[in-house]
């Protein structure tokens, strides 16, 4: 049985059915292949015969920049409510990045913590839990694993940890997440926010508001400072372009803005600390309107003109009704950078 082929969707041993393309993956039934096809097979199937042949051995900043963005749109799967999409196409690259970089490497980390993720929002916390020892294990056997790795298993421990209803162990676990991430990015980083952030959903269950409140309230101030210095950032590399000469690069000096997977991120995070700011026990004008301006500085930076301004004259009108409009001012700014891209983009 060793030899056995195994399902690419749950990976059950001596699976009997073929795909006819490829002929080179195989699955327990007709609806483990038609999940797998939906997912990513009929992206893939024509490219496994070259793929799944010998492989040369290739760790550019370039290969790993394209697994991260692959990664990212498999997590999207997570984040939209449907783990089980997520699954197939994290197992692919499970499979590929074993040929490449070999069983016991770190690059395998988060692709593990994707599957546990997603296995956990399925309900496969069995399954969950393996893919979570597995990562452990390649950490545990990395001694120079960096603090920021160690970060992201700590976080899905935790996120497990909360599947299973373990609450205290899901508080360590995050604590520990925090202290890490910390240690690697920086005490006002965003790396840290994540976290925090979920630290504040436990105890928001737990009906401790104060602390809940403290933890929301630190999410969104590391969010909202990190998208002024970005935002700063970007002004800036607009006007040296701006000024440069017309036979320089174009576009160059804006590549360091946002990455796709910070905005998601960001976006995520921000909308459910406005909800519980807007709908829950936790309203607070003040922080709300930090929340609709940090939302308001993420869609402008991923260039969503028309969300930017209705999040930005939200959070603009609510300021207005502070006792002390401090963020009047900030945020007028960013409506303005808001109303001149329009007109340039017309």
């Amino acid at each position: 049985m060793a030899g056995a082929p195994r399902c690419e969707l749950c990976g059950a041993r001596a699976a009997p059915l073929r795909c006819p393309g490829c002929r080179l993956t195989y699955y327990c039934d007709v609806s483990h292949q038609r999940t797998d096809w939906i997912s990513i097979h009929s992206h893939i199937c024509h490219l496994l015969i070259p793929v799944l042949g010998p492989q040369p051995c290739f760790h550019s900043e370039k290969d790993r920049k394209h697994g991260k963005e692959q990664l990212l749109k498999r997590q999207r799967f997570v984040w939209a409510g449907k783990p089980l999409e997520a699954i197939p196409a994290a197992l692919q690259a499970l499979r590929f990045s074993s040929r490449v970089f070999g069983s016991g490497s770190t690059q395998l980390v988060p692709i593990y913590l994707l599957l546990a993720e997603a296995s956990t929002g399925a309900d496969r916390l069995r399954q969950a839990a393996k893919y979570l020892s597995q990562a452990q294990w390649i950490i545990l056997q990395t001694p120079d694993c960096s603090a920021a790795l160690q970060s992201k298993l700590h976080r899905g421990l935790g996120l497990f940890s909360v599947a299973e209803g373990n609450l205290d162990q899901a508080l360590y676990h995050l604590a520990n997440d925090v202290y890490l991430a910390t240690a690697e990015f920086g005490l006002n980083s965003i790396e840290v926010s994540a976290g925090y952030f979920h630290m504040a959903n436990i105890f928001f269950h737990q009906n401790k508001m104060d602390t809940a409140n403290s933890l929301y309230t630190e999410v969104s101030s590391l969010w909202h400072d990190w998208l002024l210095s970005s935002l700063h950032r970007h002004q800036q590399a607009l006007q040296a372009q701006a000024e440069a000469s017309p036979f320089s690069e174009e576009e160059e000096g804006i590549e360091d803005r946002m990455t796709e997977g910070q905005r998601e991120e960001g976006t995520r995070v921000l909308c459910a600390v406005l909800k519980v700011r807007e709908q829950g026990p936790l309203q607070h004008p003040g922080e709300t309107a930090r929340v609709l301006h940090a939302l308001a500085m993420i869609h402008y930076l991923g260039l969503d003109l028309a969300k930017a301004q209705e999040v930005g004259m939200k959070a603009f009108d609510l300021a207005k009704q502070l006792p002390q409009p401090d963020s009047l001012e900030t945020i007028g700014h960013l409506l303005e950078l808001i109303n001149a891209q329009f007109s340039h983009t017309t």
